[in-house]
């Protein structure tokens, strides 16, 4: 029997390779996306195309009733869920902290926290009862910014990945006598879109050079840890924080 993945924020960047990996490797896989609507089913076309399965479903992970749907929508698809992997996230242009309207942080925080917090809570409540083997996982994709800080460009969003991180190690203790393993992968500089929606299409190539491995890494190689965590391959790692960011 088939393992279902349900991925926030699937249509792009990680979450797409993330989807298109699992999908590769023998899950169904079922996303969430917020408003592009082509680039989900660009997705899943591309999935099918390679003889697998994908649900794209279209939501904000900062709605309740959204979030709750989602996993509605994955359970009368595919009968089963067993990963879960919270990856919706924004960030917004460089600035100080003493530059950052109320707005934009409100805005930061409800999507990459309290998003997060709501899609871990009903993989929480529903994983237990719904898992189809003799564990489940769930996943958050922290930021190497949790660890860096993000000074002069992101420090609300560093801020907002090192509340994943908490979140890991909390949710890891929660949850381990009901068989649900609880992971983090923490990228570094990854060759996504998410830079040009902070304002510098550029910044994975021009600070690619300072990461040890002198280049940035790309959302394929993210994919690749986040799938194994969440597969029957790491059926012993839990409260883990895998950092994928070439030594920087």
């Amino acid at each position: 029997m088939s393992k279902t993945m349900l991925i926030s924020g699937g249509s792009r960047g990680i979450g797409r390779a993330t989807a298109c990996l699992a999908a590769s490797k023998g899950w169904q896989v079922a996303f969430t996306f917020r408003s592009d609507e082509q680039a989900a089913q660009a997705t899943v076309a591309d999935i099918e195309e390679n003889g697998g399965v994908a649900l794209a479903i279209k939501g904000d992970v900062v709605n309740e009733a959204d979030v709750t749907r989602a996993f509605d929508d994955t359970l009368d698809r595919f009968g089963a869920l067993d990963s879960v992997v919270v990856n919706a996230g924004i960030v917004a242009p460089s600035m100080t902290l003493a530059e950052m309207s109320l707005d934009r942080m409100k805005a930061i925080l409800d999507t990459n926290v309290l998003g997060a917090l709501l899609f871990a809570r009903e993989a929480a409540r529903t994983l237990p009862n719904s898992m189809s083997g003799k564990h489940a996982s769930i996943l958050f994709v922290s930021s190497v910014a949790a660890k860096l800080g993000s000074p002069f460009e992101y420090v609300d969003y560093a801020a907002s990945k090192g509340a994943l991180d908490t979140l890991t190690l909390g949710l890891s203790k929660e949850l381990a006598p009901q068989r649900i393993r609880v992971n983090a992968v923490r990228p570094g500089l990854i060759e996504t879109d998410i830079h040009a929606s902070g304002g510098q299409p550029d910044r994975a190539y021009r600070l690619g050079k300072s990461v040890p491995m002198e280049r940035p890494g790309t959302a394929e190689e993210v994919a690749e840890a986040i799938v194994w965590l969440c597969s029957d391959a790491a059926s012993y790692c839990t409260c883990t924080i895998l950092d994928v960011t070439g030594g920087r």
